[in-house]
């Protein structure tokens, strides 16, 4: 039979069950939800490693170990943050207003393949809190690791007390399918993460959607930085499984005065700086002919990515990086590039390095990440001020940092990017993006109260006949009235 059309049929049938169990759901008390939400996050402990292993067998992407890492902040330290937040009934009470959280309906949860078993299991826990259902669409390349996450957390829902059919998967994940679920006339909420045109097919739907288009966050590292702690930071980040973070780092921007410190400091920890003809041999590898990033270098090692292109690099080599002066659609380097793998750019001052970063975000990436190290509070300032990102994150990496993991960020795998981005919000996507807030709202004025209110020095002409105003008075009681002012 015909793939697409079973992929269709299946999610008309996936989103029926959710919906009517949904409609269940959502009359549970807060506690209760409180209660399988916190089954499910603790149960799925003892799956992060399996399911990291899964993922990185089945995708080719990224470390392992370092998906343990990102499974058990998409369960439990997710779970630390979310845990007391209220989000059905009563949210919020004052003397004049009541706030009441509200489930949207079903979430149709789009999960890529880069952060497959992470991501299914943190969009699960947001609708769990927030009340909803929700239908997974996995990356087909990710298929059996995203049902698997799924067939885990059903059962742990179900039997915590959930309504059987809340939670779905997409047994046979199609493009059509996709698009099916994400115009599907129940579907409240898209929560897309993947690709550009993913993420467009989302907002074109007709159904509301949070989208997350692609990171190109550069990292600047100002005069005042601790140079040696900076690098170790930007480099933990861009190998912390492969890169395949969307807020990780895409390039260095250096100050003239740091240039040899740097790049020593870069060398001594790890990187790699390529000649300028490895540059050009491995730039082609980077984009595809369409100009979209190459798979092949998604997620993989230094040493898969020098033999894919060819080129020799010294062993123990930890991150790539390729000297760069220009920034535009057609220099790889100055794109997205989900490896480890660095542009590097020197500029004269912070003020050009400023103006490179927005350069770069706005080639791609407008709205999403970049980091500066500094101990320059004027010029952090500045930056938080002036760059298209939604996310500027000091003296920390990038890739930990934007997710929540190494600052006070919502913890997160669905990072939005605002309206400069093509994004509905700029937030670290929680529960409360998924509820509508229903306002009680009591009277605290009339109409009266509402009305401007006359002055001892207002003029009343309401019952004044125009030719018995005494024109010389007026006028001296307007001068007097200015006077006194």
């Amino acid at each position: 039979m015909d793939k697409d059309l079973l992929s269709i049929q299946q999610v008309r049938e996936l989103m029926a069950l959710s919906k009517g169990a949904q409609k269940k759901y959502s009359e549970f008390s807060q506690e209760k939800i409180n209660y399988i939400v916190e089954i499910v996050a603790k149960g799925m402990s003892s799956h992060n490693e399996k399911l990291a292993k899964q993922a990185a067998e089945e995708t080719g992407f990224g470390i392992w170990e370092d998906k343990v890492i990102k499974n058990k902040f998409a369960s439990e330290y997710l779970y630390e943050y979310i845990k007391n937040m209220k989000t059905v009934g009563v949210i919020n009470e004052t003397e004049d207003i009541l706030e009441i959280g509200v489930p949207v309906g079903v979430i149709a949860g789009i999960i890529p393949s880069t952060n497959p078993t992470s991501t299914t299991i943190y969009k699960i826990l947001l609708a769990l809190k927030s009340g909803n259902g929700i239908v997974v669409s996995p990356h087909p390349n990710a298929k059996n690791c995203i049902m698997e996450t799924v067939k885990i957390m059903q059962n742990l829902a179900y039997n915590a007390g959930a309504p059987e059919g809340l939670i779905g998967v997409i047994e046979i994940p199609t493009l059509q399918g996709t698009q099916a679920l994400m115009k599907h006339k129940d579907t409240a909420v898209i929560l897309a993460t993947g690709g550009e045109a993913m993420v467009k097919a989302a907002y074109s739907s007709g159904n509301p959607a949070i989208g997350v288009g692609p990171g190109n966050g550069p990292a600047f590292i100002e005069k005042s930085a601790n140079i040696k702690l900076a690098v170790k930071r930007i480099l933990d980040s861009k190998t912390f499984d492969n890169g395949v973070i969307c807020a990780s780092e895409q390039s260095i921007i250096i100050e003239e005065v740091k240039k040899v410190e740097v790049m020593k400091e870069l060398k001594n920890q790890g990187a790699y700086f390529l000649t300028r003809e490895q540059s050009e041999k491995l730039g082609k590898f980077i984009l595809r002919s369409n100009g979209s990033m190459n798979p092949q270098i998604v997620g993989k090692s230094v040493e898969n990515i020098a033999k894919l292109a060819n080129i020799e690099i010294p062993k123990g080599t930890r991150v790539i990086i390729s000297e760069e002066t220009t920034v535009s659609k057609t220099n790889p380097y100055s794109r997205e590039k989900l490896a480890p793998i660095l542009a590097f750019y020197v500029e004269k001052n912070w003020e050009e390095a400023c103006k490179r970063s927005i350069e770069i975000l706005n080639n791609e990436g407008a709205g999403h990440t970049m980091c500066i190290h500094s101990e320059d509070k004027a010029i952090i300032r500045e930056f938080g001020l002036k760059k298209p990102a939604s996310r500027i994150l000091v003296n920390t990496p990038g890739a930990l940092g934007g997710v929540g993991g190494t600052t006070a960020l919502a913890p997160a795998f669905t990072l939005g990017c605002g309206a400069v981005g093509g994004s509905s919000t700029s937030d670290n996507i929680t529960p409360l993006n998924l509820i509508n807030i229903r306002r009680v709202a009591w009277g605290i004025k009339e109409l009266e109260d509402l009305k401007p209110k006359k002055t001892s020095n207002d003029i009343d002409f309401s019952n004044t006949n125009i030719e018995n105003i005494d024109i010389e008075n007026m006028i001296k009681k307007v001068v007097q009235d200015l006077l006194n002012r």
